[in-house]
């Protein structure tokens, strides 16, 4: 048996075309890179939108279901009720991967679930088009990146050996594609949106959408197998011990992770409210676009991304690399930091504009934390997750940004009522506390699922 997982893996590991990585890669980025073209487009422009226009007297009575919606949520209206749907949508993007990840392993297959959620997220962009279909537009969106966004990123980690040690690198890779996408969206998307009309700037995002569908089916060729399905209930996924301590301690991770989502995640939501009011965005006789804080925050993201990943290489020759809870815990530092000096900006404003100096400082805060965390804990998963129920798990791994974004909705309401130095004292507290329980985690879970030792590198005898 030792001889087959060696020839297996020897395979993907000569495979070296993109980056020093496999081919599959490449497409599985690039798409990926669309795919978040088109939605965090979408989310630079949801907020604002809803504030400025659809959630204004005279337009929301046209949107199907609202007043429905509205009852659920407590009768909020204006900014708290925009805070309140931008949570509840994005909270139910970061859910259904869950079940995305069930389809993919139990009916359908990774490949086939990718397609249908990105077929499914083009027809949700193009409704945005039309306001009385708003609502449904979301669920469109909801359901599509259910069916994708678990599922790819899952192929990732399909493209290595159980001992290829190039996995966490290619997520970096596959980061900094997320954030090529983040970067181009709102100078397109947004600046559309704006400037142009609301309803180009969603089309454009819809557009985008298709263009990383197409990029996914031309690269099938070049990605993994598809796992065997395990069809029926009758057929029992079988875990070892080691692998079903691994699971638990990752569930473990979840609720911690979920807070320490909250304060980068806000930049989609209040923090463009509170920009776009209070920040000297003129440049001579031009205002530019608000949406483009979210280009700011992704162009500082990518260089920090690439920063951290050079920067720890070099690190890791003359001494001894942290492992991924203590980039964690670094990365909580950073951005416990840069929620500081959101508040210290509103502080000190007084009554004139706040320049760019602070909020840039903050995204430079946030980005380096931001490098420490997502794409770690990311990777972690994927690492520990057993091979069976990789999928699942890593749909899992989405319940954080799930519980994260709820609790940005329902926190981001309470922006209209309370002084903004306050609130980003709250959120700094929000980045402290969770490197608190990170701290927590390491010292007790983390010994358990900390060994490579652990992994199984082939499936258990029958």
């Amino acid at each position: 048996m030792a001889t087959t997982a060696s020839a297996a893996e020897a395979a993907p590991a000569a495979d070296r075309a993109f980056l020093g990585h496999p081919k599959g890669l490449g497409y599985l980025s690039f798409s990926e890179a669309f795919e978040r073209f088109s939605y965090y487009g979408m989310q630079a422009l949801l907020v604002l939108y809803m504030v400025k226009y659809l959630l204004l007297p005279g337009n929301m009575e046209r949107v199907w279901l609202l007043r429905p919606l509205q009852s659920l949520l407590g009768g909020l209206e204006g900014q708290p009720l925009a805070s309140a749907i931008f949570g509840l949508y994005t909270s139910l993007v970061y859910l259904t991967p869950i079940l995305g990840g069930l389809i993919a392993d139990r009916l359908l297959g990774r490949r086939l679930t990718v397609l249908i959620g990105a077929i499914t997220m083009a027809v949700g962009h193009f409704l945005m088009a039309f306001e009385p279909a708003f609502l449904l537009a979301l669920l469109c969106l909801i359901l599509g990146t259910g069916l994708f966004k678990g599922n790819i990123a899952s192929q990732v980690g399909g493209l290595y050996g159980a001992q290829d040690n190039r996995r966490a690198d290619a997520f970096q890779i596959f980061y900094l594609g997320i954030n090529a996408g983040v970067i181009a969206s709102p100078l397109i998307v947004g600046t559309l949106g704006e400037k142009v009309g609301w309803h180009w700037g969603f089309g454009a995002a819809g557009i985008g959408m298709l263009i990383g569908l197409g990029i996914y089916i031309a690269g099938q060729k070049h990605l993994p197998k598809d796992p065997p399905i395990q069809r029926g209930s009758g057929e029992k996924i079988r875990l070892t011990s080691a692998e079903r301590k691994q699971t638990l301690g990752l569930l473990a991770l979840i609720p911690v992770m979920a807070i320490a989502i909250i304060p980068n995640n806000q930049i989609f939501n209040a923090y463009l409210v509170w920009g776009d009011g209070a920040f000297d965005l003129a440049f001579g006789d031009t205002r530019l676009p608000t949406t483009w804080l979210v280009t700011l925050d992704a162009i500082v993201s990518v260089s920090f991304l690439a920063g951290v990943a050079l920067f720890w290489r070099w690190w890791g020759r003359k001494h001894k690399e942290p492992d991924e809870l203590g980039k964690i815990l670094i990365g909580s530092l950073f951005t416990t930091a840069g929620m500081l000096t959101l508040a210290f900006a509103a502080a000190t404003q007084g009554g004139g504009k706040i320049g760019l100096a602070l909020p840039v400082l903050f995204h430079v805060l946030n980005s380096i934390g931001f490098a420490h965390i997502m794409p770690v804990t990311l990777a972690l998963f994927a690492r520990v997750a057993p091979a069976p129920l990789n999928a699942t798990v890593i749909g899992l791994y989405y319940l954080a940004f799930s519980a994260g974004n709820w609790l940005v909705g329902r926190i981001g309401g309470l922006f209209s009522t309370m002084d903004a130095a306050s609130f980003w004292l709250l959120h700094a507290g929000l980045a402290a506390g969770a490197g608190l329980g990170f701290l927590l985690f390491r010292l007790t879970v983390w010994r358990g699922v900390n060994s490579r030792k652990d992994l199984r590198t082939e499936p258990p005898a029958a």
